[in-house]
């Protein structure tokens, strides 16, 4: 079955300049994938169907998961694009500078630019966010959001800045349900995207409660995994350099998870990070 023969990926409204902005539910993450292999990776994630790539400058691959988009047939407006400023990049002008750069590499227009970390040591990132609002503003990306923003941060962008982020990115998984800050999302229409979605092929996987309810289901515990995010609501973005892998985690749109299913899947939240604190972290 190709991509195209397959059902259409969700998508999540987001808040934009003028009304909102369209984001697949489902998308495709490419951390830790070397530029030199992350065009199969990309290539193969669009012949499956996905239509969301997720890239970052501290990735390091931006210009090979460029080489695939230009190179897959699909136009801009088919395939959504999201990029990320680095720490290193963080203030008004290092942004404007750091998108232009990001721009190149990638060589077609960003759809979405994201602040990678507060990083809240350097105290930037109310400027850095004033420069995505302005390349927004400007035409030249469609939506601006951070990642790994607390209450606290996302509050103070607000309060200085007039307006919200369209989305915040942030580790979140079943041993990490975020509940708190998802719920502030919920009442501020900030939408929930969702990285290290498998916990990073964790224990997570093995969980005796994921595992019953994959097998009562014939699915494997990271589509369970998948469908419970796509459920309650989060953007996605499960990475692979396998493709059928790549496939499998795009096979979670015939099938659903019961309230029981998610009922008993709501205590398995330990708290536990397989990344960084952002608070602490840059």
């Amino acid at each position: 079955m190709t991509g195209q023969d397959k059902q259409p990926v969700p998508t999540v409204a987001l808040r934009a300049k003028d009304g909102d902005v369209q984001i697949p539910q489902l998308g495709f993450g490419v951390w830790q994938v070397p530029d030199d292999e992350v065009a199969a990776a990309v290539s193969a994630a669009l012949q499956t169907g996905y239509r969301h790539i997720d890239t970052a400058k501290i990735y390091g691959n931006e210009a090979g998961a460029g080489t695939a988009l230009a190179e897959s047939g699909l136009s801009a407006d088919e395939v959504f694009l999201t990029t990320k400023v680095w720490n290193d990049d963080q203030g008004y002008d290092a942004t404007l500078r750091a998108f232009d750069a990001s721009e190149k590499r990638l060589g077609r227009p960003v759809d979405l630019y994201l602040i990678h970390w507060p990083a809240p040591v350097q105290d930037t990132y109310v400027d850095t966010y004033r420069a995505l609002l302005q390349l927004r503003d400007d035409g030249r990306i469609r939506a601006a959001g951070v990642c790994n923003f607390g209450v606290d941060e996302l509050q103070r962008v607000k309060d200085e800045l007039g307006e919200f982020p369209a989305i915040n990115q942030i580790e979140l998984h079943p041993y990490l349900q975020q509940e708190e800050l998802r719920a502030f999302h919920q009442d501020n229409g900030i939408v929930t995207e969702a990285w290290s979605p498998l916990a990073s092929g964790g224990d997570v996987l093995t969980d005796p409660v994921i595992g019953g309810i994959a097998e009562r289901l014939g699915r494997t515990p990271a589509q369970v995994i998948l469908r419970w995010h796509l459920q309650i609501g989060n953007v996605v973005i499960p990475k692979s350099v396998t493709p059928a892998r790549i496939e499998q985690n795009f096979d979670v749109f015939d099938f659903e998870l019961t309230e029981d299913d998610l009922a008993a899947i709501a205590p398995l939240d330990r708290g536990l990070r397989t990344g960084p604190d952002p608070k602490k972290f840059g």
